[in-house]
């Protein structure tokens, strides 16, 4: 008889597949690096009696939210950014820190879709959380998708500046922005990720993005609870 590659793990039977909050108890904080938007920290943390005690150091991180646009025809809004740490212009979805204090990610989506886009919307969605690297990094990230688009009046759009004064557009299918991130074009994170969720909810629904009943498609409401956030639980 073949054995899989995988039968020698002892996995749990009927997992159920959900992260869980498991905070250690950390001894000593120190910051090692003070930026312009987030720092270093190190931790000394004991995993637990009689264990042992290890040192990490990671970027302590305010957290982001972001947003895929999606107009009556179906399409999603990509927006290309440059980003130096890469030397690449990266296609993204608009996006944002959690950096004002007390703001419900909701509304700093909806103010970065503004700021960003010229657009607001009237109805929101959860697509996916994450968190952008685990192993280094403390930020949390929420993607949401956004529909019943409208203009923001020209009086009062955003001002963009700096990396944000090049942006550029594009009103993309579904099919082919997952196309290009299956075939290495696009990196962004919250991207790749957003999209890939917006692309199994909608084959979930069993439809089409036009005209898909969001609700059908099993997303969560705008205001789901986001414990993962290090700063919302």
């Amino acid at each position: 008889m073949t054995r899989s590659s995988g039968d020698h793990v002892q996995g749990q039977p009927e997992a159920r597949l959900a992260d869980t909050l498991h905070p250690r108890d950390v001894t000593e904080r120190r910051t090692v690096f003070e930026g312009r938007v987030w720092n270093v920290v190190s931790d000394t943390v004991s995993l637990g009696p009689g264990g042992p005690t290890i040192v990490r150091d990671y970027v302590e991180h305010t957290g982001a939210v972001a947003v895929i646009p999606v107009d009556d025809q179906g399409r999603i809004l990509l927006l290309k950014q440059y980003r130096h740490p890469v030397g690449m212009d990266l296609w993204e979805i608009p996006a944002g820190l959690l950096d004002v204090e007390g703001e419900d990610p909701v509304a700093a989506a909806a103010r970065e879709l503004a700021e960003e886009t010229d657009l607001v919307a009237a109805e929101w969605h959860v697509l996916v959380d994450f968190f952008n690297s685990p192993g280094g990094s403390s930020e949390a990230l929420r993607a949401y998708v956004a529909t019943g688009l409208s203009p923001v009046p020209e009086s009062e759009r955003h001002v963009r500046t700096d990396e944000e004064a090049e942006f550029e557009y594009a009103w993309v299918p579904l099919d082919d922005a997952v196309s290009a991130i299956l075939a290495g074009e696009v990196h962004n994170v919250s991207a790749v990720a957003a999209i890939l969720a917006l692309n199994a909810a909608v084959a979930r629904a069993g439809g089409s993005l036009d005209g898909l009943a969001l609700e059908s498609a099993g997303l969560r409401p705008a205001d789901a609870p986001w414990p993962a956030h290090p700063r919302l639980r």
